[in-house]
């Protein structure tokens, strides 16, 4: 590896994308027809937070547009995975909380990559995955806090 440490930033930036592309595709193979890995992002995404977010911190939080964060959560209260409800503080915003069936589809799709994930734990030791989480974890809050920042 180069001692140069922007060409390694980028080779670790270049892996990181080329694994969530590879992580992507697995995902969306598992989805059922006109679900996407947004919609699956946004759930899990109020499962690790907390629901109750207002679409504006969405939007934020995922770096997209608020009209296609407004998409994507069209499409999963269409689906009757959230539910959108006045802000109790702000009357202008509403606020997304999961349904009862949002997390439980949340749940079926990390079990459907149960067999995908089973193969990727036969080539590499679920030790060696998890002495990585620590250094991925951390490289994530600074990045996030320099995004908030």
């Amino acid at each position: 590896m180069s001692e140069d440490p922007i060409a390694t930033w980028f080779t670790l930036f270049n892996e990181i994308g080329i694994v969530n592309q590879l992580s992507s595709a697995l995902l969306e193979a598992q989805l059922p027809k006109g679900m996407l890995r947004s919609h699956f992002s946004v759930l899990n995404h109020l499962i690790r937070v907390s629901d109750g977010r207002t679409p504006l911190e969405l939007s934020r939080a995922f770096q997209v547009p608020k009209a296609s964060m407004t998409h994507t959560l069209a499409g999963l209260e269409k689906a009757g995975f959230v539910a959108l409800r006045p802000h109790p503080k702000d009357g202008r915003s509403k606020q997304v909380w999961l349904t009862e069936a949002g997390r439980a589809f949340r749940d079926d799709a990390v079990a459907a990559l149960e067999a995908d994930i089973e193969g990727l734990a036969a080539e590499i030791p679920t030790d060696e995955v998890a002495a990585a989480l620590p250094f991925l974890t951390r490289l994530r809050k600074v990045m996030d806090s320099a995004r908030d920042g």
